[in-house]
C-alpha cells in the first residue's frame, strides 16, 4: 500500500489532542476525528489534522505547504452553516485535490430533504407523502396530507429538533411544531406522513460499482407503551437515554431475504438517483405490510469506529482500518475519473 499525505478536514473545535492519556475518547466530541486520524496513521499514512471554521485559507495553505495526495473530508458544515459543506467540496474540486466522501452535487441534492423526495418520487421510489413549511409563510396543511405527521427540520441531520412531540395528529399541533422548528432551529420545516413500522439504515460504498452493506435496524425494546418508535434527538445523542430504554442498533432480525434484497436494491437506486459518491447511509421505514419507505439519504454519515456504518461494514469482513483505506481509494478513483472526463 502506497504511503499518502492525507489532510483531514474537520471542524475547528473537533481537532483531537496529540496526547489522549487520561481522556475518555468514546465520550469526546472529537471521537470520530480521533478514530480517523489515528487509524490513517496506523495504516502508515502521513496525516495532517486541519481545523476549518469560516475561512478557506487554511486549506489553500495546506495544499501549498503539505502537498496532500488526498483530503479526508469530515466536515459537516462551514462557518457553522450545515448546507455550506458542499461549497468546501466544490473548492477542493476547483483546486483539483482528490477528496473522500460525496461530491458537491450529491451533497447539494442529498442535504435538501425536499429535493431528495421530489427526485425519488419522480423515479418511482416510494417516500412518505410530505409538505414543506417555509419560514415566514402561513402554516396551512395541504388537504392531501393526512395525520399522523412527523415534523422535522428541512436540512438538519442527526435528528436535530426531533422529539416525541414531533409526531402530531391535529392542525393545531402541526402549527405548534412547525413554529418550534422555525424559531428554535431557524430553518424551514418538513412534515411527512408517519410510517408506523421498523426503523432501518443501509450503508452504501462506491462510485460507479456499489457495495451495499447489510440492512441495519434500530430496536426500541423497552420504550414505554404508547410512545412512537422514532429516532429522536435524545436517541441519537444521549447514551444514557438509549441505555434506559434498551434502544440498540444492529443487523435487522427476522427479515426475509427477499425483503432485505429489495431494500438493498432500493438503496442502490437512491444512491444513483442523487448522484452520490464515496459512501452514504440511506434511512428507511418498513411498514407492517413489508413496504419500504425511503426517509432520506445521508452523504458522509458518521464514521467513528463504533458507529453503525463501520459496524455494518465489519459484518461483511471489512474492518475499520481497511474501511478507511477503501474510502480513500474511492476518493482517488473519483478524482481520476472526473479529471479524465
Amino acid at each position: 500500500m502506497k504511503k499518502l499525505r492525507v489532510v483531514v478536514l474537520m471542524h475547528g473545535a473537533l481537532v483531537p489532542p496529540d496526547d489522549v492519556s487520561g481522556v475518555s475518547v468514546d465520550d469526546a466530541d472529537w471521537k470520530t476525528e480521533y478514530h480517523v486520524v489515528n487509524n490513517l496513521r496506523l495504516l502508515g499514512h502521513d496525516v495532517l489534522p486541519l481545523g476549518i471554521a469560516g475561512d478557506l485559507a487554511p486549506i489553500r495553505d495546506a495544499i501549498r505547504d503539505f502537498k496532500p495526495d488526498v483530503a479526508f473530508n469530515l466536515l459537516e458544515a462551514f462557518d457553522d452553516v450545515v448546507t455550506w459543506d458542499q461549497n468546501v467540496v466544490a473548492y477542493l474540486e476547483l483546486m483539483k485535490l482528490p477528496y473522500t466522501g460525496c461530491n458537491s452535487r450529491g451533497l447539494l441534492l442529498g442535504r435538501d430533504k425536499a429535493i431528495t423526495k421530489k427526485l425519488l418520487t419522480y423515479h418511482r421510489i416510494r417516500v412518505p407523502d410530505f409538505a414543506i413549511f417555509p419560514l415566514g409563510r402561513a402554516i396551512k396543511r395541504p388537504r392531501r396530507l393526512g395525520f399522523p405527521l412527523i415534523v422535522k427540520s428541512l436540512i438538519f441531520d442527526a435528528s436535530i429538533g426531533i422529539s416525541q412531540a414531533s409526531l402530531v395528529d391535529s392542525d393545531e399541533r402541526l402549527a405548534e411544531r412547525v413554529r418550534f422548528i422555525h424559531e428554535s432551529l431557524g430553518t424551514d420545516a418538513l412534515a411527512e406522513q408517519y410510517v408506523d413500522g421498523r426503523e432501518m439504515y443501509v450503508g452504501v460504498l462506491g462510485n460507479h460499482r456499489l457495495q451495499v452493506l447489510p440492512v441495519w435496524e434500530m430496536s426500541f425494546a423497552d420504550l414505554p407503551e404508547g410512545r412512537p418508535k422514532i429516532a429522536t434527538e435524545h436517541v441519537k445523542s444521549r447514551a444514557a437515554y438509549r441505555k434506559k430504554y434498551a434502544i440498540t442498533t444492529g443487523p435487522a432480525k427476522d427479515l426475509a431475504p427477499e425483503v432485505a434484497q429489495r431494500i438493498q436494491e432500493i438503496c442502490k437506486r437512491v444512491y444513483r438517483t442523487l448522484d452520490l459518491s464515496g459512501y452514504a447511509r440511506i434511512d428507511l421505514r418498513l411498514d407492517a405490510a413489508g413496504q419500504p419507505y425511503v426517509l432520506e439519504a445521508n452523504p458522509n454519515p458518521a464514521l467513528a469506529a463504533d458507529e453503525d456504518f463501520a459496524d455494518s461494514a465489519k459484518l461483511t469482513g471489512l474492518e475499520y482500518g481497511p474501511l478507511l483505506q477503501r474510502i480513500v481509494n474511492l476518493g482517488l478513483d473519483w478524482a481520476r475519473r472526473t479529471t479524465e472526463t
